[in-house]
């Protein structure tokens, strides 16, 4: 991934150099227009769907924002700088009957109220993403994240796409990458529970350590250590908790929904067990860890 990064940098100077056509705003990016094939693989990798409301940074002549409405009966707003190309999504929307459900604005897109989006969509160069990550991930859990081309560095997408599109001429020719993300919830903190084992009521802690979606840490069941190694997506938590350090403990897997400082699922004790009822309460709350890529784009 890091390798990929690299390259997607060096694609990304590329197309700076390879693209006349650069906004008539005052703006950062270059429009380069997006092949509706991969449109169409961005949309369905984001789940798209008629309740969501999606916003595209740098929306250029409109297609993802119409394709979002037309194709999978969303809401959507697309942002750009370029004048021109607004007045060409404007059209292009009102041709395709859709101009009941889109929307066009003349707007610095680091400067967009993102707030109410369950999708975000972006062809931006790395930097730009970069410079983005902090606000998506304020959004509310569960909102999906999906880019052309260029990933967020060390926060690595949970699904990610390979197309070959013949058409394309800049940044990596022939070849488009699309990466998805969905904003977690925060997880982090210290955490305790109560599980009936054995027939005993055994107290257990868990010390929750989250980069982005992947969560690590320490646990304990009574008096035994553990360590835990799982997900978020949105408010579902996945992890499994394992003995450490040769303490013998049963592989315990944990699901459930975040809401507040509760944790609310099902817990399976050892091989083949039967799920049953579990929840934690959040004693301490943590944060979300930030990688040096992040710190350094502030």
């Amino acid at each position: 991934m890091r390798f990929l990064n690299r390259v997607m940098m060096w694609a990304g100077a590329a197309m700076l150099t390879a693209v006349a056509h650069a906004q008539t705003g005052v703006g950062d990016v270059v429009y380069v227009p997006t092949p509706q094939i991969v449109v169409d693989e961005m949309l369905a990798l984001a789940k798209v769907n008629k309740s969501d409301y999606l916003i595209d940074l740098g929306s250029g002549d409109g297609r993802l924002v119409i394709t979002a409405a037309k194709k999978f009966g969303a809401r959507a707003l697309g942002v750009d700088l370029d004048t021109y190309l607004l007045k060409v999504a404007n059209a292009n929307a009102r041709k395709e009957n859709v101009a009941d459900r889109v929307t066009f604005r003349e707007q610095n897109l680091f400067q967009t109220d993102i707030a109410e989006a369950t999708v975000i969509s972006t062809y931006l160069l790395p930097e730009m993403n970069l410079k983005l990550r902090p606000k998506i991930l304020t959004l509310k859990p569960g909102t999906r994240v999906v880019a052309h081309d260029y990933s967020m560095g060390d926060w690595y997408p949970d699904e990610q796409k390979t197309l070959v599109v013949p058409e394309k001429k800049v940044g990596s020719p022939g070849i488009s990458y699309i990466f998805s993300w969905v904003v977690p919830a925060l997880a982090a903190g210290k955490w305790q529970s109560t599980l009936t084992v054995g027939g005993k009521e055994v107290p257990y802690e868990f010390d929750i350590v989250q980069f982005f979606q992947n969560i690590d840490g320490e646990a304990s069941a009574g008096a035994v250590r553990g360590e835990m190694h799982g997900k978020m997506k949105g408010e579902q938590i996945r992890f499994t908790l394992t003995g450490k350090g040769g303490q013998r403990i049963d592989r315990h897997e944990f699901e459930g929904k975040l809401a507040g400082d509760t944790l609310t699922g099902t817990v399976r004790v050892g091989v083949d067990s039967t799920a049953r009822p579990w929840n934690a309460k959040r004693v301490k709350r943590g944060e979300l860890q930030r990688a040096q890529d992040e710190l350094g784009a502030q």
